[in-house]
């Protein structure tokens, strides 16, 4: 009887202790909820009123997940002279928990000096539409800041050599441009990594992991003397139908099926020399099979130490491949 007593009371006891245990997490996550949700709406009705002159801001409201996602819902904005809107179904901050939030919240005011295990930004359906008049004038703007008096010939307009035009985007089947994205970062001792996903709607996918030397917050310390150094790299691109509609594109334009695929190439070839890389042919000859027909292109960069990204210009472009020990695959 009694040790039936003392099980029936431990029984009662740990019961009890549970019931508290849980209601007291409910109430300081609901407690944490309520506080990030009202700094984050104080935050934008403060950015809202600051962007009025310029621009038309509204939102559904601010949410929040026990996995650690703030974010501002439904976002909508017209910028100041322009009959077009920018939609956003949601943008915010990513960390391991809601009160990870609350971390990365005292480090921002400068109240902690300590950040989370990784902290990041998300941003989910930025919807552009093809026609939208801000995305034509901004398309023109860049054509005339490089200098670009090409981008209307067939193999620049059907490749996007120079970003896709509104009509291209239109031929092409794509009636918005459907963006979404996330950023991670997480950091130790010796080294810290970016973690970015990018995605377009039936487009394409792109994954990168970057590793850089050194500790976050004393390279981000230094300000304008920051020098980020690589350490390795890793880009996965996976082809999500715009290859194709490129092809049928170009072959609308008049193009031979040879001279498209010159185009393409010539394309590639002018994305690495707008970033101070001459491609050479083992980074050519995988990207050709990719853009005949094999999905996902794998481009790495481990150098065999850490370099300044500031530096690489400093090189010929024909040598930073072999600089950055670049390789590509295709599969």
């Amino acid at each position: 009887m009694v040790i039936q007593y003392f099980a029936a009371t431990a029984g009662r006891a740990m019961k009890n202790f549970l019931i508290w245990v849980t209601l007291m997490g409910a109430l300081g996550y609901g407690g944490a909820k309520l506080y990030l949700h009202n700094e984050v709406s104080e935050a934008m009705d403060v950015a809202v009123l600051m962007m009025s002159p310029y621009a038309d801001v509204e939102y559904d409201g601010v949410g929040s997940t026990l996995s650690g996602e703030l974010t501002v819902d439904g976002v909508r904005v017209r910028i100041d002279g322009y009959r077009d809107d920018i939609y956003i179904d949601r943008i915010g901050s990513d960390t391991p928990s809601i009160f990870a939030l609350l971390e990365l919240s005292d480090l921002a005011t400068m109240q902690s000096d300590s950040m989370p295990e990784y902290f990041g930004f998300l941003m989910e359906g930025l919807r552009i539409p093809a026609n939208a008049d801000y995305y034509g004038e901004l398309y023109a703007f860049a054509l005339e800041a490089r200098g670009i008096d090409d981008a209307t010939s067939p193999a620049s307009e059907c490749t996007g050599r120079y970003g896709f035009s509104p009509t291209a985007l239109n031929a092409l089947g794509y009636q918005d441009q459907v963006i979404s994205m996330s950023m991670t970062v997480r950091d130790d001792e010796t080294r810290y990594s970016l973690d970015m996903s990018v995605s377009m709607d039936d487009m394409w996918d792109m994954d990168v992991s970057v590793s850089l030397a050194g500790n976050i917050m004393t390279e981000m310390s230094r300000g304008a003397r920051y020098r980020p150094k690589l350490r390795d790299m890793r880009a996965e691109f996976t082809d999500r139908s715009l290859n194709q509609r490129v092809t049928k594109y170009c072959e609308q334009r008049g193009l031979s099926a040879a001279d498209t695929l010159r185009a393409q190439m010539d394309s590639f070839k002018y994305a690495g020399e707008s970033n101070g890389i001459e491609f050479d042919q083992y980074m050519l000859d995988p990207y050709k099979e990719f853009i005949l027909g094999k999905s996902t292109l794998v481009v790495t960069a481990r150098p065999p130490e850490p370099i300044a990204l500031s530096q690489i210009d400093l090189y010929k472009p024909s040598d930073v491949p072999a600089l950055l020990n670049l390789a590509v695959v295709a599969h």
